[in-house]
């Protein structure tokens, strides 16, 4: 084994150190059913050229980039200026990606502080993190905070989160002997008591619903609890920000401010939150200060990491933040500007509910929610979700995201995203393929 240092006698010797007899013992804690009791059917090993051919035709394989792209589910494909990618290429952006040592990499950390600037102004709230690595990450991260601040054992999530999302927090809080509890809409609210730390509502929902959460902040402060709300930050330039809701915590995904689809990454999550939350918030905050000659300067002022104060103590493990994906967030924001940000959400908005519309004039197509929708909605399709899209991807169209993938009960329901770069050629080229497809798979 070329790539493997340890010797037979240097695995003896570990397992003796830890106490166990052999590898199997050393697993024994780990389910059976998680466990392998043969090895894995892989095949031969190839010779440098030939595993070099073999991915090129693997390469081959994928489509996505020569298809117009209608699916969201959490990544949408937005369109970035061309000087996102060039001023992010900098050296002074590029190589200071993490600063151990901030102050001599000034540019990184101005560029981080305006970066949680502009998701302070977004959500409303006075404090935002450097950012978080995605925002299923940042979602649970917030829960833990709700935890450590109230002491309490409890997290009521509210129904339409996006299943990723509730699925990633359900890890997070596996360890702290913290309970989730899901219920839909009011239901939520009223399982509210004094052993829940956080109420969490996401809107634009899973499904792309604006939803209305007045109310919502009142009610968890009267039940001692905090306010979570998850929003896309391109929303927010039409929409409500979360502090006006009542919310002491807000969480995001800012994938759609200038980051590339990329096959699912990296992303960004950003995190908010009031000044009273301030010290249990995870992750990097930069501060801006003057010299003794009054000159600008930016240092990480808080950093309650493990590496940095007693474990036990530590806000959170996470050792670094996407601080290149926040350069990226921050200067494609810079680009747009706040009018720019709100023509492009109110496109999302408008062309989305064209195509809502259109598609609910196919017979056999039927509403999944109702509106008002952001960027994406439901559908429930008289055929097969999985079928209409491979069928419209023969016709050049990525359709959605079939909602069968979360729920096996909703086998005709898709999930369709509408961003700004949809023309009206390509929505009126989705209802008759859609239509078309309706028709044939129907037969």
């Amino acid at each position: 084994m070329p790539y493997l240092a340890t010797t037979a006698a240097d695995r003896v010797a570990m397992l003796a150190a830890v106490g166990a007899s052999d590898c199997d013992a050393l697993f024994a804690s780990i389910p059976a059913r998680l466990r392998t009791s043969q090895p894995l059917a892989l095949p031969q090993p190839l010779a440098e050229l030939d595993l070099h051919r073999h991915l090129l035709e693997l390469a081959r394989q994928n489509r996505g980039a020569e298809l117009l792209c209608f699916a969201g589910g959490g990544a949408y494909d937005h369109a970035i200026p061309a000087a996102v990618d060039a001023l992010v290429a900098r050296g002074e952006l590029l190589t200071a990606y993490t600063p151990y040592q901030p102050e001599i990499s000034q540019g990184s950390l101005a560029i981080t502080f305006e970066f949680q600037t502009l998701i302070a102004r977004l959500t409303g709230l006075p404090v935002a993190n450097a950012g978080m690595y995605d925002g299923a990450s940042a979602l649970a991260e917030a829960c833990l905070m709700a935890l450590r601040t109230s002491h309490r054992n409890r997290v009521v999530v509210e129904a339409s989160l996006h299943p990723d999302w509730l699925a990633v927090a359900r890890t997070y809080l596996a360890g702290s002997g913290a309970e989730i509890v899901v219920a839909p809409g009011d239901a939520a609210v009223a399982a509210l008591d004094e052993t829940v730390a956080c109420l969490v509502v996401q809107t634009p929902d899973f499904l792309g619903r604006a939803r209305d959460l007045t109310g919502w902040g009142a009610a968890a402060h009267a039940a001692g609890s905090l306010l979570l709300t998850a929003c896309d930050p391109l929303a927010l330039a039409l929409l409500k920000p979360p502090a006006d809701w009542g919310a002491d915590i807000a969480v995001g995904e800012c994938q759609p401010l200038g980051l590339p689809l990329a096959f699912g990454g990296p992303y960004l999550g950003y995190l908010a939150a009031t000044t009273e939350l301030v010290r249990q918030m995870p992750g990097r905050l930069v501060g801006r200060t003057v010299d003794c000659h009054g000159n600008p300067g930016y240092v990480l002022t808080l950093q309650a990491r493990e590496q940095h104060i007693r474990r036990a103590r530590a806000t959170s493990n996470i050792c670094s933040n996407q601080a290149l994906m926040a350069a990226r967030a921050t200067i494609h924001t810079a680009l747009l500007g706040p009018a720019g940000l709100a023509r492009v959400a109110a496109a999302c908005a408008e062309g989305g509910a064209r195509l809502r519309t259109a598609l609910l004039a196919i017979d056999g197509v039927e509403a999944v929610g109702e509106p008002p929708h952001f960027r994406e909605f439901a559908v429930r399709l008289p055929v097969a979700a999985e079928e209409f899209v491979a069928t419209l991807a023969k016709r050049g169209l990525l359709a959605g995201v079939p909602l069968a993938r979360w729920d096996a009960d909703r086998p005709n329901d898709l999930l369709v995203a509408v961003t700004e770069k949809r023309s009206e050629a390509e929505l009126a080229a989705y209802v008759a393929a859609a239509r078309a497809a309706c028709t044939e798979l129907g037969r």
